[in-house]
């Protein structure tokens, strides 16, 4: 048995803000504004997986209503999400994730993001694909007004050998 889930989120630019994605700190003038930090890889990610066990998504489970998630860590929600997999039985069989980002440049982080993402999930790295794109200009990404990410996961329920 199988199951696969697509999640996808988006946040704008903000002055006096960090910008992570991926679990990574990337210095650039602007940071995402968000409930937490903003993430929009790994809240991608967390959607997929949630949406791949019919679980609702991250606003369920870590509502921006809830104070405790300000300024959360998106990689420790994604630690939650990935005992969450586990706990229905459930095993990850790889994870396919696109930033859409007009700037920075984001080639040399890649490696680093996939990284961190398979060491929360438990997996090996070879299960984590991380790539980035611009749109060439076109909609609210390529006008520099933000970044959104797209991931889809492959879930099984027996553990890789």
């Amino acid at each position: 048995m199988f199951r696969i889930g697509h999640g996808y989120d988006a946040h704008r630019f903000a002055p006096e803000c960090k910008l992570v994605l991926g679990g990574v700190e990337i210095p650039h003038k602007l940071g995402l504004l968000g409930h937490s930090d903003a993430d929009v890889l790994a809240h991608a990610l967390m959607d997929a997986l949630l949406g791949a066990l019919a679980l609702g998504d991250i606003g369920q489970h870590f509502p921006d209503s809830d104070p405790q998630y300000r300024g959360a860590n998106s990689l420790q929600l994604l630690t939650v999400v990935g005992e969450l997999v586990h706990s229905h039985g459930w095993f990850l069989g790889n994870a396919d994730c696109t930033i859409l980002a007009q700037s920075p440049k984001l080639a040399p982080y890649l490696p680093t993001m996939r990284a961190r993402l398979a060491e929360v999930l438990a997996v090996p790295v070879s299960c984590v694909s991380v790539k980035a794109t611009t749109e060439e200009g076109m909609g609210f990404t390529g006008r520099g007004e933000g970044i959104s990410a797209h991931a889809v996961v492959l879930l099984h329920e027996t553990p890789s050998a």
